[in-house]
């Protein structure tokens, strides 16, 4: 039986200290002994088979929760000893993916959920999380209605439960704001814990002894009577991992070692199952992911919830994804009744443009779709010794150097103006791509002058002036001419921004 010990062990060199230390005495780094559960048992060590075969036996001292899985029956999620197998003979097991009923989201995490995958949502508070998990929880394992791959499983038949996990609001709060978004569905079966044995052992006993939802799926599918119900646990959700808590461990919740723990068994566990696990996770004050960077590694996906609190355009990012492309974008519209699939049409509305000086239209790329966006400038004069530069949306350091050419190569005087540079709907371009419209629209305004009709800008401006190619042109120009923009300026119509006159 192995018995269960915390030590304090340095992030750095790996000292292992009986209680915490400011300094490592090791290697001298500061704050950087973190609290982690020890397994030991009687022997020490830990033996397992190679290949399977009995003889050659290997032996290492177990570690701690620094690695997720600790003895050797959790070596592998299917109880077993691990064995080495070649590359060569593994069996390539298509994946039948589950819809999670939000076509953006499917998108986003290339086509679907996928049994036993773990996802990682983070995003500052107040963007949105909470409501499209509710949603999620409603919509689960029911495929839209525009989408008809056979790729997705659809589960409408199954009484798929959602455990919603609440750490951080109460289960009458979750329930006010469900009403409120008219998401009120019978699967969702809410837990208020904050102990992630408590939590675990409630998945274990929702999931009625099923491995894994695969062989849920499979069940399914050998049925000849379709509206025959099944009920068992389907998708698991925790709001937040920060909140949850370990007796094991005696730093409070949110601390690294405490985050690294509950995720580490939450996910074991999931895994085990075969269950889909979201964790919702906090951002700091610079926009990164609060806790261990362990945590961005052991999940299986990373999802970014974007955009403005003030206005209502949401984008989901994913930067990490090991079952599908890290290059799609999910655009969302936060409107009275929740998250929304937002309709590209209305966001690129450009009946509502009006040609006025200061206005210049791009194609960016969200992901893998090209977005028309308008930049806008103004530039007026200022009696003050340093003129003011300010960017919304855009880059700031680009915007310096985008009026840095303007005033080498085209000679104007933008040393004594202030520049004001903004992106419409609350996006935000980081691309080059948006070099020359920036700088048009700042010529506009300072000449007072509107652009020619039906006229968009794509390419990216080097410090000659020229105007060079960028990722993806053909399919910006396709997109600009389906929306009847006439005018393209781009490196084949506009090689040098000095050739261009307004």
């Amino acid at each position: 039986m192995a018995k269960r010990e915390t030590n304090y062990v340095c992030q750095q060199c790996g000292y292992q200290s009986p209680s915490f230390l400011g300094k490592c005495p090791n290697c001298g780094a500061w704050n950087s002994l973190v609290e982690e559960v020890t397994l030991r048992p009687g022997s020490g060590q830990a033996s397992y088979n190679v290949g399977g075969k009995k003889g050659k036996q290997l032996t290492t001292p177990l570690r701690s929760s620094r690695f997720v899985l600790r003895t050797p029956d959790e070596l592998s999620f299917a109880g077993r000893a691990p064995q080495v197998v070649n590359l060569k003979d593994i069996e390539a097991a298509a994946i039948q993916r589950i819809s999670t009923g939000i076509s953006e989201l499917d998108r986003v995490l290339g086509g679907g959920i996928v049994p036993g995958m773990a996802v990682l949502l983070a995003g500052e508070p107040g963007i949105g999380k909470s409501t499209l998990l509710l949603e999620l929880a409603r919509n689960f394992g029911v495929p839209p209605v525009s989408e008809t791959k056979s790729h997705l499983t659809n589960l409408s038949n199954l009484t798929n439960l959602v455990l919603y996990v609440a750490g951080e609001e109460s289960a009458s709060q979750i329930r006010l704001r469900a009403e409120r978004l008219n998401v009120v569905t019978e699967k969702a079966i809410v837990l208020e814990a904050t102990d992630v044995d408590v939590v675990v052992g409630v998945i274990e006993q929702m999931s009625n002894g099923q491995s894994s939802m695969s062989k849920k799926l499979a069940m399914r599918n050998e049925k000849n009577n379709e509206n025959e119900e099944q009920t068992g646990l389907g998708l698991v959700i925790v709001d937040s991992i920060q909140t949850l808590t370990t007796d094991d461990l005696e730093g409070p919740a949110g601390s690294v070692g405490q985050v690294r723990e509950c995720a580490a068994r939450l996910i074991r566990t999931t895994k085990q199952l075969g269950l889909p696990l979201f964790l919702v996770g906090h951002v700091t004050k610079e926009g990164a992911i609060a806790g261990p960077k362990v945590l961005e590694h052991i999940v299986d996906t990373i999802l970014s919830v974007e955009g403005d609190r003030f206005e209502g355009l949401r984008i989901i990012r994913t930067s990490k994804n090991r079952f599908g492309p890290t290059d799609e974008v999910g655009v969302f519209q936060m409107t009275d009744a929740g998250l929304v699939t937002a309709d590209m049409a209305d966001l690129t509305n450009l009946s509502n443009l009006s040609s006025l000086p200061g206005s210049c239209l791009t194609v960016m790329m969200e992901g893998t779709r090209p977005m028309i966006v308008e930049i806008q400038a103004l530039v007026t004069s200022t009696p003050l010794p340093s003129p003011r530069r300010v960017a919304t949306g855009v880059d700031y350091n680009r915007l310096l150097t985008v009026i840095a050419i303007l005033q080498k190569r085209l000679n104007l005087p933008l040393y004594k103006e202030d520049v004001y540079v903004s992106v419409s709907c609350g996006l935000k371009i980081s691309e080059p791509a948006a070099d020359v419209a920036m700088a048009l629209s700042i010529l506009s305004s300072f000449r007072n002058r509107a652009l020619p009709a039906r006229s968009v800008a794509i390419g990216e401006l080097d410090l000659l002036g020229n105007v060079r190619r960028v990722s993806n042109l053909e399919r910006r120009i396709k997109e600009a001419k389906a929306m009847k923009l006439t005018n393209i300026l781009e490196p084949s119509t506009l090689p040098r921004l000095a050739d261009f006159k307004l």
